[in-house]
């Protein structure tokens, strides 16, 4: 009886540690063609000289295909709609990388920028998938954080004040920073097992903390033509 038990526990342990790295394979795989993806659906934004998406417009879309993809998480048809998110998210980075262009140095901040979210994101990857820590903790306290910034973010917009947008901007890396963290140990533990969900989760993470990281270096060291 004894035995069996054990084997019971041992199989049981095997298959976790099984589905754990299928979650984690699959989702840096999709996470890494979605990537591609948005840099090219960017780059034909740049291109074709896209203008800027009108706010309502923008959070109907992201959030409209967002909430369609949680739908469609245990389908096929949830890649299609990851990548419709992606591409879209993409797609509105074009105008503002049209912008940073503008300065005499934007080809120099937006690489710097792009290397800057590669490094980092790789690093606590790394981190969280070397160490094993478990920073589930981390949940609320980002959740807070996040509403907190979008609240300041708004007020900075609102008020015309630089100086707490670019403190907001520095917050922001802060708290997708711990975004990626808490996602990879979410897979790592067993709290997301859909390697759907886990991508458009990093997905936001990195997009948003590329997008900060530009809006810093490009108020501390753009320079006009």
């Amino acid at each position: 009886m004894q035995k069996f038990e054990m084997s019971t526990v041992t199989r049981t342990s095997s298959d976790s540690i099984i589905a754990t790295n299928s979650v984690i394979r699959n989702t840096y795989l999709l996470l890494s063609m979605t990537l591609i993806f948005s840099a090219l659906m960017a780059y034909f934004a740049v291109v074709s000289h896209t203008g800027a998406i009108s706010i309502p417009l923008f959070f109907i879309a992201a959030f409209g295909l967002q909430y369609l993809t949680f739908q469609l998480r245990n389908s096929i048809w949830g890649i299609v709609t990851t990548f419709a998110f992606t591409g879209f998210m993409g797609y509105t980075l074009g105008p503002i990388l049209t912008y940073y262009l503008s300065f005499s140095n934007g080809t120099q901040i937006i690489a710097s920028a792009l290397g800057l979210t590669g490094a980092i994101f790789l690093a606590l990857s790394g981190y969280a998938l070397v160490t094993r820590k478990d920073f589930s903790y981390l949940g609320g306290f980002l959740f807070a954080a996040m509403t907190i910034g979008l609240i300041a973010s708004i007020m900075a917009i609102f008020f015309n004040i630089p100086m707490l947008y670019l403190i907001v901007s520095s917050a922001f890396v802060l708290i997708f920073a711990g975004y990626i963290l808490h996602e990879t140990s979410a897979m790592i533990h067993g709290g997301q097992r859909n390697y759907i969900l886990a991508t458009i989760s990093l997905y936001i993470s990195i997009y948003n903390l590329f997008v900060s990281l530009l809006q810093i270096l490009g108020a501390l060291g753009g320079r006009n033509e």
